[in-house]
């Protein structure tokens, strides 16, 4: 029998959107953000793979994935229940189950905080103290930092690149116990990656974030010249910060050819978006870093040097 969440206690400014029934499993699906926290997951199992000497420890593994995912899935729905209000406003997120009000947010609160409480001390208790410490400032400086930043200034973008590029070096410290130059080099390379992709959005998303009060590049820059340039010189960052796990000798040639060939083509896409600033060339851009880093971490994990 299909289990639901019923609506309690839901703000009448908050549930003029009609409420279709969903299940249980699709509310926590979306409370939890499941195709962000597919993402910290992968890039976290990246960085314990490229961080492994010898054989991998798959116990280790499963244990740094598993205390990863309880804090993602918190951090998302903390995130969400800080947000309620200003979600509500946007036709991208007003279904999501806090403004919808399949869930209270009271309950947002108990689910996000146990979550994430449960991720930091199973990462404490089954892999290490660094990599639970390395969560927690993803967890606060997410949830506290640049959530609140995105309705004050338009450096939250860069800001929240931050805790959206430690995942992959907490997998790193969960796997070497240590912080390394070879761990800063995949944490480097989510932070560059992160601008353009969000750039994109926020540029397609623009009238929205302005009505919901957030304060996005391109809401101060109608023009759209800073963000295409951002996007620009962010992808062109990018590309060698994108070889230093070869300089590094974690990954082979193969690695090398590949990385050069993905960060010319998100580049020129990147370009592309600067040189006309069109709802086309913001969804291409879009699509070219969604493409463009689960290959590049692919590239990783095929040509990995074994060590």
């Amino acid at each position: 029998m299909k289990a639901n969440v019923q609506t309690l206690n839901v703000p009448p400014a908050l549930s003029d959107a009609p409420v279709a029934e969903k299940s249980l499993a699709s509310v926590l699906s979306e409370l939890f953000k499941m195709r962000l926290t597919t993402l910290v997951l992968l890039t976290t199992l990246v960085g314990f793979y490229l961080g492994t000497r010898g054989p991998v420890s798959y116990g280790l593994m499963c244990s740094t994935l598993l205390g990863t995912a309880l804090l993602a899935a918190g951090a998302s729905a903390l995130n969400q229940l800080l947000e309620l209000e200003h979600d509500a406003k946007m036709r991208r997120t007003q279904d999501r189950p806090l403004p919808s009000g399949r869930l209270t947010p009271e309950a947002g609160l108990i689910i996000g905080g146990i979550c994430a409480g449960a991720g930091l001390i199973w990462l404490a208790l089954t892999v290490n103290l660094l990599t639970a410490l390395l969560g927690a400032v993803t967890l606060a400086s997410y949830v506290f930092v640049y959530t609140p930043l995105k309705r004050v200034t338009s450096l939250n973008t860069a800001i929240g690149a931050i805790p959206g590029a430690l995942p992959p070096l907490m997998g790193w410290t969960a796997a070497r116990g240590e912080i390394s130059a070879e761990g800063w080099s995949l944490f480097a390379i989510l932070c560059f990656w992160q601008l353009p992709h969000f750039l994109a959005i926020a540029w397609m998303y623009r009238d929205e974030y302005a009505k919901a009060g957030f304060v996005m590049l391109p809401a101060i820059d109608p023009t759209g010249e800073r963000t295409g340039r951002q996007a620009f010189c962010h992808t062109l960052g990018l590309l060698p910060v994108s070889l230093s796990p070869f300089l590094f000798k974690l990954v082979g040639p193969v690695y090398l050819c590949g990385a050069l060939m993905l960060g010319i083509g998100f580049m020129w896409f990147a370009f592309q978006f600067a040189r006309q600033r069109t709802m086309g060339r913001a969804r291409a851009l879009f699509y070219a870093s969604i493409f463009y880093l689960p290959l590049l971490l692919g590239l990783m994990v095929f040509d990995k040097i074994r060590s």
